[in-house]
């Protein structure tokens, strides 16, 4: 519809709104004119143009009136579809209920008859199970009359129940006799366990002290060893030092020997240097040997000067 609209909105304005206005001569017309012969010629196209929307305005107020009129018999078609096929539905369902009522009322009855079936099979149990219990009771009753017999050859009971509450009692302690018998055979078990673990712990600590004490044993061996070494070491050093003492008092005492000499031969005092120190009487000594050495040597080289001027030729 809307496609058709377009085309028929298109054809009538290229048709009939751009109308040709008649060719003519402007050359001889004025600017003004020419003004007011435009707006009449747009005058003349708005009033075309008017009666055009006016003449599609009613074709749209019919075309809408159609479809108006369309949809309300659509909307009555789909109502009626709606009815016929509620009423086919209600048809449908009342036949499916008649089907599952129907099948229903099938499987109640199979399911009664397995019901039957089954009660009839329990009740062929229980009468076994009668059966069973009735040829039980036929095999215990000597029980009772044992039970009986006793309870008349006894004065300690007057009746059955009697005999059946001691013999429960018996039991009862039977059992509390055997729990604590099982409970002291656990505690044993336990303190064995405990012994046994105390006796390993202890017997490994015996084994690390004597692994320490064998340790320790070596270690002294040891030591004594190296006291044994380092007392030779001590008793080596302590005669070395004793010949070194010797040897240096020796030599402080021709040291200080030498340097009276020095002194005596310089006509010094020997009170100028301590008696103790021989590092200072040693450079007095070395200090005397230099300048002697030094006067031997230029007393040589006077003599040796003084030879070789008598030698020269008169």
């Amino acid at each position: 519809m809307t496609l058709n609209l377009e085309d028929y909105f298109r054809n009538t304005f290229e048709d009939k709104l751009l109308v040709k206005m008649p060719e003519r001569e402007d050359d001889h017309l004025t600017p003004a004119t020419r003004l007011l012969e435009k707006r009449r010629e747009m005058a003349e196209v708005e009033q075309a143009l008017g009666a055009q929307k006016e003449e599609f305005q009613m074709k749209m107020e019919s075309l809408q009136q159609r479809r108006e009129e369309l949809e309300r018999k659509e909307h009555q078609l789909k109502e009626s579809l709606l009815k016929f096929d509620k009423f086919l539905k209600e048809n449908d369902s009342k036949r499916a209920r008649a089907v599952k009522k129907s099948q229903d009322e099938r499987e109640l009855r199979k399911a009664k008859e397995k019901d039957i079936d089954r009660l009839k099979d329990e009740i062929d149990e229980l009468a076994k199970e009668r059966d069973r219990y009735q040829k039980k009771l036929e095999r215990n009753s000597i029980y009772q009359k044992y039970m009986e017999k006793v309870q008349e050859t006894s004065d300690e009971f007057s009746e059955i129940r009697e005999i059946i509450a001691r013999y429960d009692t018996l039991v009862a302690t039977h059992l509390d006799l055997l729990e604590r018998d099982q409970a002291n055979q656990d505690a044993i078990e336990k303190e064995k366990a405990k012994l046994m673990k105390f006796t390993e712990e202890k017997n490994n600590e015996i084994l690390y002290y004597n692994n320490q004490l064998a340790q320790l044993q070596t270690r002294l061996d040891q030591a004594q060893s190296r006291a044994v070494k380092w007392e030779s070491k001590w008793t080596h050093i302590q005669n070395t030092a004793a010949k070194k003492t010797l040897l240096l008092g020796r030599i402080k005492i021709a040291t200080h020997n030498l340097f009276q000499l020095v002194n005596k031969h310089l006509k010094q005092q020997t009170t100028t240097v301590p008696l103790e120190n021989t590092a200072l009487q040693l450079e007095k000594i070395q200090m005397f040997i230099q300048d002697l050495t030094q006067i031997t040597t230029e007393i040589k080289r006077a003599e040796a000067a003084t030879h070789g001027t008598n030698l020269l030729p008169a």
